[in-house]
């Protein structure tokens, strides 16, 4: 195991998560809810403290095994989660404790969505949103997308991977690279989490609403942006869109990048007969 190793990949990651707190803040300039400062403080400091693991170690550079992904996913987890705690504890009246604020933003990551917050509906906007996106980004996993798009982290890329892919599927690639099998994953996910959105739209939700309903849809969590939840619109057609993108999100998404390729290749196929067959 090598400590400046793992103290590199974590600094990157912090300074990656740095940028999650970046649509909050804009957020909250567009409905000038006065509490962008938070994020902003938030950014911050995280990139301050990623930067003071990065730079010690920019110059470590060594395989990782299964064991070193093993340790980052485990201490990375549990170090977003307490910098994802700082803009809930920081955004002024209203602000939670450092306690439920760390629990509140554990709940969103790992999807629990169990809350300590009463009184949702009179939230800021921008907090509203940063909760449903925690909850989002917890349900593909941030060190999934740090995979898709940090290439420095080379070939300790598949050991990171498979300390967070499910199932066998974890052990084969999907694509000859590893990062454009995680870029697969996370296009499945926002595809089917954008189709989520404009199907609640259509069913009656306000664009916000949408967005943050289907971002704990696909996720399959359960924060909502009303104390009342889902229940609050009152709506048969959007409780059967929201029961039916949490079943398609159930789904492994390695097995849709599968579905999705076969079916590319069948309905490219010159032939009837070979499109019948692989169909089948």
């Amino acid at each position: 195991m090598s400590l400046r190793v793992i103290l590199r990949i974590l600094g990157l990651l912090l300074m990656l998560v740095s940028l999650t707190m970046l649509p909050p803040m804009l957020m909250s300039l567009w409905f000038r809810d006065g509490v962008w400062h938070a994020f902003m403080s938030g950014i911050a400091i995280t990139v301050i403290t990623g930067l003071l693991l990065f730079l010690p170690n920019r110059r470590a550079h060594k395989e990782l095994r299964i064991r070193d992904g093993f340790i980052i996913a485990a201490m990375f987890w549990t170090v977003l989660a307490l910098f994802g705690s700082l803009p809930l504890m920081l955004f002024g009246e209203g602000s939670l404790s450092i306690t439920d604020a760390v629990f509140e933003s554990f709940a969103g990551l790992t999807t629990t969505a169990a809350t300590v917050i009463t009184g949702i509906d009179f939230l800021p906007e921008s907090v509203l949103y940063y909760r449903q996106q925690l909850q989002w980004l917890g349900g593909m996993g941030i060190v999934v997308l740090a995979v898709a798009i940090l290439p420095t982290l080379g070939v300790g890329a598949m050991a990171l991977y498979r300390t967070e892919i499910p199932g066998p599927l974890k052990d084969s690639k999907l694509t000859p690279r590893i990062t454009e099998t995680a870029k697969a994953l996370w296009y499945i996910y926002a595809t089917l989490t954008f189709a989520c959105m404009v199907a609640y739209m259509l069913a009656g939700m306000s664009w916000f609403d949408a967005l943050g309903h289907s971002f704990s849809t696909v996720a399959i969590g359960g924060f909502s942006t009303h104390d009342a939840s889902i229940g609050y619109f009152n709506s048969a057609a959007i409780e059967l869109i929201c029961i039916s993108f949490m079943l398609i999100s159930a789904f492994s998404f390695s097995l849709h990048f599968i579905a999705w390729r076969e079916s590319a290749y069948c309905t490219t196929s010159k032939t009837r007969k070979r499109a019948f067959l692989c169909c089948f």
